[in-house]
């Protein structure tokens, strides 16, 4: 699967996109992914075992919120994306 990051989650990971194997879920995804890019990642993408507020994490255009949170089936043909939560005014 592809898993492109933006934002400053880009700035953490040091990379714009990289490819996966294995996680049949999001929360096995996300955990190999702050096995590979450290605790600064882990601290934004986890509320304790749950997606964290401060991301939005898209599946194939889809917010996972909306599609079972850390607990969606994932596929080796899909692209993840993550974006931190953006505030403005």
């Amino acid at each position: 699967m592809k898993v492109m990051f933006f934002g400053y989650i880009r700035d953490i990971t040091g990379a714009k996109e990289t490819s996966m194997q294995g996680p049949t879920n999001l929360k096995q995804l996300l955990h190999k992914l702050c096995d590979i890019y450290g605790k600064n990642l882990k601290s934004r993408v986890f509320d304790n075992d749950d997606i964290g507020r401060e991301v939005i994490i898209l599946i194939n255009g889809r917010n996972a919120a909306f599609t079972g949170g850390a607990e969606t089936t994932l596929s080796e043909d899909d692209e993840i994306s993550i974006f931190p939560v953006m505030a403005g005014g």
